[in-house]
């Protein structure tokens, strides 16, 4: 064997040890991977991703969010993570879907502390806009957050987002129990929609150097003056 054809043994020889060590890399990885997911159930596994995104949303905000960072924060691979959720949209979903029960047990909470009816709608917008205060990017990510086009969003989903409002809706009723069943859907969804964007005014500062306790105060302004004017049955157009 001349010196080239030994030069050329040896780069074979090369490629093939840097191949077969690059499938024993990936072996033992998989191997680790399925050891780990013997420690954890497939719920447990779920329960953990939802745990980690939270606090990568909490600390980082929506849009840092990622299923990498998620499964490096687990212990896990991303394949792992996608036997659990369909996708990433499919695990921010069922986040977000906490949120929602947080926020729903916000509202509950502070709807049960308020001492009368017409107390009740006003203790609903300040537990709503605590809630967005103590939590602003868990509670951004709900709004943040879009579905493909062509992607439905999901009942149990929907469901979630509606019993916010039928908090709302029956404080209304039992306020104007004259009013339709469609006008207090109406007024639910336009009240809120005036507590929602004084909180998002709020948390980007675009009402400028404004304290909490005088966005409590815009809410309370807003939902007493149009509570004024729906419960007189009085309707502007």
């Amino acid at each position: 064997m001349n010196s080239v054809q030994f030069a050329y043994s040896m780069h074979i020889n090369s490629v093939q040890y840097l191949a077969i060590l690059c499938v024993h890399r990936s072996h033992f990885r998989a191997v680790d991977d399925m050891a780990r997911r013997s420690d954890h159930s497939r719920d447990e596994i779920r329960a953990m991703a939802l745990a980690a995104a939270e606090v990568i949303i909490d600390e980082q905000g929506y849009a840092t969010l990622s299923a990498r960072k998620v499964a490096s924060s687990i212990g896990y691979t991303v394949g792992t993570l996608y036997l659990v959720f369909r996708n990433l949209d499919d695990l921010v979903l069922q986040v977000n879907g906490r949120t929602l029960d947080a926020l729903f047990a916000r509202l509950t909470e502070a709807l049960a502390h308020s001492h009368s009816e017409r107390l009740g709608v006003t203790a609903l917008g300040q537990g709503y806009l605590g809630f967005a205060m103590a939590h602003p990017h868990r509670w951004g990510a709900v709004f943040e957050h879009q579905l493909p086009t062509d992607v439905p969003t999901p009942d149990w989903y929907l469901a979630k987002v509606a019993q916010s409002f039928e908090l709302v809706e029956a404080e209304l009723t039992r306020l104007a129990p004259a009013r339709s069943e469609t006008e207090i859907a109406q007024a639910a969804r336009a009240l809120w929609s005036g507590v929602h964007g004084v909180c998002i005014l709020g948390l980007t500062g675009r009402l400028g150097n404004v304290a909490s306790d005088s966005l409590e105060a815009l809410v309370e302004s807003l939902i007493s003056n149009y509570l004024a004017g729906f419960t007189s049955g009085t309707v502007f157009r």
